[in-house]
């Protein structure tokens, strides 16, 4: 089978970590000092459930309740990690603000998606509860999944690169085809 192509954007306010989640994917390790980002894009080949996919990561800069979102962010992207960090108010209010505008800009009621609330390492100063960031997932009919790029974890011991092979198995539910997750980096 010849491998899928696949485009993932990764969207989320300033400094909640999305460069650090692509960079942890990629490359397999975090990076402690990083530049705030004007755009990225990362290529990665991995395999879920025996299908490769070449996959195109789009770490874009971080967004605001102002920013215009570009419409190459509607334009053949097959799914979105909207990322918000436990221990920003502000970021949270501010994913809303984003799946909202993308639902408007691709004109569709339901778009692929995984919430991602990042940095839970930082649990002593967590301000958004998982219960929230799940809620809110719910409402979207999105999956929920909270990380620490640093320490690349998940939820339920998992690693970073469940985040986007979740994110995969979405987008092949959307596009109508049965998928089973396969937790690549399970952790024991």
């Amino acid at each position: 089978m010849p491998p899928k192509q696949r485009k993932i954007a990764i969207m989320g306010y300033r400094s909640v970590g999305k460069s650090s989640l692509s960079i942890q994917f990629v490359e397999g390790q975090f990076v402690d000092s990083y530049d705030p980002t004007i755009e990225n894009t990362f290529v990665i080949t991995t395999k879920v459930n025996n299908q490769e996919y070449d996959l195109k990561l789009v770490d874009t800069a971080g967004q605001d309740e102002y920013s215009i979102l570009p419409t190459q962010y509607s334009m053949d992207i097959h799914g979105y990690v909207l990322v918000y960090s436990i221990t920003s108010p502000k970021s949270f209010e501010i994913i809303q603000i984003i799946y909202d505008k993308l639902l408007d800009m691709t004109g569709k009621v339901h778009v692929p998606v995984v919430l991602v609330g990042n940095k839970k390492d930082l649990h002593m100063d967590r301000v958004i509860s998982q219960e929230e960031g799940r809620r809110l997932a719910d409402s979207w009919k999105a999956v929920f999944l909270e990380a620490s790029a640093k320490q690349n974890e998940v939820t339920s011991k998992k690693c970073v690169a469940d985040i986007f092979h979740t994110m995969l198995v979405e987008i092949e539910k959307a596009n109508g085809n049965t998928v089973q997750e396969n937790n690549k980096c399970s952790i024991s």
